[in-house]
């Protein structure tokens, strides 16, 4: 034997070895007998172990690098690979058949495989379909006709297989096998109406008119709907036998009294020139169906026929007799052809007395029921003033507001009110009775109940009326009655209003007077109060207005009020005034705001003036010492603040991180004059910390997150307050326990 080459190497041993079933037994236990197994393993394994028969799936790689790749993919280019390197699709080989004992092979096999499927799916109609037209392929006719028969003992409720089966005769000619299918099929299924139009169609295919007239008659025995009675009129058309299909119109109409039966009924007379048969037939729907929901589809098509006839007055008489039967919620339609047909044969005047007419007597039962029902009257006024007639608007309008409210409560009384004022509008605006706009206003004004509720809207509107007719006395008396009867807001505001346009400042501090007699509380009087004042450069007089103002002791908006006081001093540049007047607000209310706003006063008062001189007085000596002492103040201010919210009320731990977060954007817009570290000295540090929900029972089930502020002076305290929250928690346990 040659020796191996020096280069030849023995090939190397693989990494993993896997082991059969022999070898794991052989080097577990050498030559035993191999039907034992390990004393260790499951019986029903044989001889592998539970650890041989382990499936070790991959351990899940973890992507390290997770930035996007430098060249992208996008999912057209992923489908498109995808379709490329599909394998194609493989098709078994055409079978030429050359030989009969072949055929009937191939035959066998295909009837077996038709078999096995139809067992498998017995109630599958497309099996049966696909099994039949295969042996229809083998111009196997009679097995094609058993595999139907066979389907149908199955499934013969399904009308497509009857189709299937009936096309199947037909196309291969086998008409008598035809008939006898569709003639089976109507008689299981009558209510198809496919079958009988099919059937129908055969016939007339084979020109056997008198077959199809015969399946006709049984298909009408089972009474079908519109379309199977027109199918059958059409077709006696077709043949010229006008006569029988008049006598089947009959029948329609007489099976399915409708008007869109009538109406078909009536044109088809028409249109053979039949004018007298087709106005009895509209003359009989109109009498049997006047009360139908569609009668008025019927006599609008009753009245547009004797239109076209040049019978005019039928066709009026006609819309008269529909619009005295037809419900007006269904008569829209009937309306408008009516206004139509006026408009081209008839006067104006005549369609609307008529529709008038008709719409009056609805709205006169409407109001007869319930007088009450304000909504009716409005429609009732409407109408009449469409039509014109001042007399009866007048008289509908009388006859509405006397029905006054029972209750004298005003939300009754709401709804009631605009009959007064459409009246008062009608009589101004289109009738132009101005004496009557006056006494339809001096009634209403009369009939309110003052007392108890007014209404500011028919005041005003009644002193405005005046003012149009520049009748000022009147105006001013109507309103003065208006504030010493009832007086409102709304009033005293247009009555100022008034005054103030025409220059009697007087009168508007006579009546911003009473109006803050009347309503001392309300801020809105007193600022306009003060506000007239200032534009009249009166400022002693409306600084003392403001100083009433902040006496009283209730007030609705104290603090828009006092913003607008402060406001005022600054603004006459009194800045000792306003220092005051913040000491003084302080002592009401110690809010974080006030604290916020006088601070900022400090820092910026006399800012304005100095501004408005110019650049060259910063550079100024005395400039840097007038910073310096705002700076001053303005820190004074918010120490005060810091120590009262850390003293007086240390709970409010919140407002006094805000209060140093304000504190510290103010040093740092003061630049090089500010002390930053003087307040990071004292700022706080967030902790988040938890605090119990108590629920109504007084258990706690749940904990909310809050953030608490610790402040570098509680540092301290802090041993100290350990022990006493938990001397307190001791007591509280103790009291539990005792109770």
């Amino acid at each position: 034997m040659a020796a191996a080459p020096p280069d030849h190497q023995e090939p190397p041993l693989p990494k993993t070895l896997t082991l059969t079933p022999a070898m794991a037994l052989t080097a577990s236990g050498g030559g035993g007998d191999p039907t034992k197994a390990p004393s260790a393993s499951d019986p029903s394994l044989g001889f592998l172990t539970k650890r041989d028969t382990e499936v070790k799936l991959p351990r899940a790689t973890r992507v390290k690098n997770k930035t996007p790749a430098p060249i992208q993919i996008t999912a057209e280019q992923i489908l498109r690979e995808a379709r490329e390197r599909q394998e194609p699709e493989i098709r078994p080989p055409k079978q030429k058949i050359t030989d009969p004992h072949e055929l009937s092979e191939y035959r066998l096999r295909k009837r077996k495989e038709f078999e096995d499927v139809i067992r498998r799916v017995r109630w599958s109609v497309s099996a049966w379909v696909k099994y039949a037209r295969w042996e229809e392929q083998q111009l196997d006719f009679a097995r094609a006709r058993s595999v139907y028969e066979r389907a149908l003992d199955v499934a013969h409720r399904d009308h497509t297989l009857w189709l299937k089966y009936a096309e199947f005769e037909m196309r291969n000619r086998f008409v008598n096998h035809a008939r006898n299918v569709w003639d089976r099929a109507v008689s299981l299924l009558p209510r198809v109406d496919q079958l009988w139009y099919k059937y129908i169609h055969m016939e007339e295919l084979l020109g056997a008119v008198a077959n199809a007239r015969q399946v006709f008659e049984r298909w009408m025995a089972w009474r079908p709907d519109t379309a199977g009675w027109n199918s059958y009129i059409k077709f006696e058309l077709r043949y010229g036998e006008v006569e029988r299909a008049r006598a089947i119109y009959e029948r329609f109409v007489a099976e399915h009294p409708r008007p869109d039966t009538f109406i078909r009924y009536a044109k088809f007379e028409m249109k053979r020139g039949e004018v007298e048969r087709a106005r009895r037939v509209y003359e009989r729907a109109a009498d049997l169906l006047a009360d139908d929901e569609d009668a008025e589809v019927l006599f609008v098509a009753f009245a547009e026929f004797e239109e076209r006839c040049r019978e005019v007055e039928r066709a009026r008489a006609i819309y008269k007799y529909a619009l005295d039967r037809v419900p007006k919620g269904r008569a829209e339609e009937l309306y408008r052809k009516f206004l139509a047909f006026e408009k081209q044969f008839g006067d104006r005047e005549g369609i609307e007395d008529a529709i008038v007419g008709k719409r009056r007597f609805q709205y006169e039962d409407e109001v007869r029921k319930n007088p009450l029902n304000y909504d009716s009257w409005f429609d009732y006024i409407r109408l009449e003033e469409s039509v014109g007639n001042k007399d009866r608007i007048r008289e509908v309008y009388e006859r509405a507001i006397a029905n006054v409210p029972p209750a004298e409560e005003k939300r009754y009384w709401q709804r009631y009110i605009y009959l007064w004022i459409n009246y008062a509008l009608y009589e101004e605006l289109d009738a132009n009775d101005m004496e009557r706009t006056r006494e339809v206003y001096k009634e209403c004004l009369k009939l309110i109940p003052h007392k108890k509720f007014t209404f500011a809207k028919m005041w005003l509107m009644a002193a405005q009326f005046e003012i149009r007719q520049r009748n000022l006395k009147a105006a001013r008396q109507i309103l003065g009655n208006a504030i010493g009867m009832a007086p409102k807001g709304k009033i005293f505001k247009k009555y100022i209003e008034i005054e103030l346009y025409l220059g009697n400042f007087d009168r508007c501090r006579t009546l911003y007077e009473k109006y803050i007699e009347w309503s001392p509380a309300n801020c809105y009087a007193w600022r306009k109060y003060a506000e007239l004042e200032k534009n009249l450069s009166e400022t002693d007089r409306a600084r003392s207005i403001y100083e009433l103002a902040i006496a009283q002791p209730a007030l609705d908006t104290p603090e828009v009020l006092w913003k607008e006081y402060l406001q005022f001093e600054i603004d006459e540049s009194e800045f000792e005034r306003a220092r005051e007047l913040y000491e003084r607000l302080l002592q009401r209310t110690k809010h974080l705001k006030v604290w916020i706003s006088f601070a900022e006063f400090e820092a910026s008062a006399g800012l304005s003036g100095e501004d408005s001189e110019g650049e060259e007085k910063k550079n100024e000596v005395g400039y840097q010492e007038q910073q310096m002492e705002r700076v001053k103040k303005c820190r004074a201010i918010f120490e005060r603040a810091f120590d009262y919210f850390r003293t007086s009320a240390p709970e409010l731990k919140e407002e006094r991180a805000m209060l140093l977060e304000e504190w510290l954007n103010k040093e740092v817009s003061f630049g090089d004059l500010g002390d930053v570290s003087l307040v990071q000295k004292k700022a706080p540090r967030k902790v988040k910390r938890k605090r119990p929900i108590p629920t109504e029972d007084g258990s706690t089930i749940a904990y909310e997150e809050y953030i608490d502020y610790i402040f570098p002076d509680e540092v301290a305290l802090a041993p100290n307050l350990k022990i006493l929250e938990a001397a307190y928690k001791w007591k509280k346990q103790k009291t539990g326990n005792d109770g």
